[in-house]
């Protein structure tokens, strides 16, 4: 399994998560976006800058992802791609995403954009907390130690991701 990011939108410290997190699975990390991301050095993590564009990350992202592989993302039309794909996908607050639920976050993901454009103020998403930063990491833990066992590779257990 391979994780892929949705990166232009991706909070700063999911991506420190991930980081860390690829480091101790040895699991490859790439990060899909529009613009130049600094990541640390290492041989498990990229980053790729793709062109600006509507969605230009997102096809990229489905594109050389594979079943099986695990995509980072906010964006509700991508984890329905990819989970079409074969993929599993994970927002950055935590909520795994699945064929059961994605039909019901695209109907409101569209309901939203009528009222949006018909001019009605919808706010925007809650502050991202550390509540949604724990939700993650725990939710990407359990993961990545599914993964684990279910490729033979490890010979115990990861250890649980740090969220400071």
């Amino acid at each position: 399994m391979n994780i892929w990011v949705d990166a232009d939108a991706c909070p700063a410290v999911i991506k420190d998560i991930l980081y860390r997190a690829a480091q101790r699975s040895q699991r490859t990390l790439t990060l899909v976006a529009n613009q130049m991301l600094r990541t640390p050095p290492s041989p498990l993590i990229r980053a790729v800058q793709v062109p600006r564009g509507f969605d230009v990350a997102d096809a990229y992202i489905v594109e050389h992802a594979s079943t099986g592989d695990l995509v980072i993302t906010a964006d509700i039309p991508l984890a329905s791609e990819a989970l079409g794909k074969g993929m599993l996908v994970l927002s950055p607050r935590g909520e795994r995403y699945t064929a059961d639920s994605i039909s019901e976050r695209l109907s409101i993901r569209d309901m939203m954009e009528e009222l949006r454009s018909a001019g009605v103020d919808t706010g925007g998403p809650a502050t991202f907390s550390q509540a949604d930063r724990r939700a993650f990491a725990n939710a990407l833990d359990q993961i990545l130690q599914k993964a684990r066992r279910e490729d033979g590779a490890g010979r115990g257990k990861v250890p649980p991701l740090s969220t400071s």
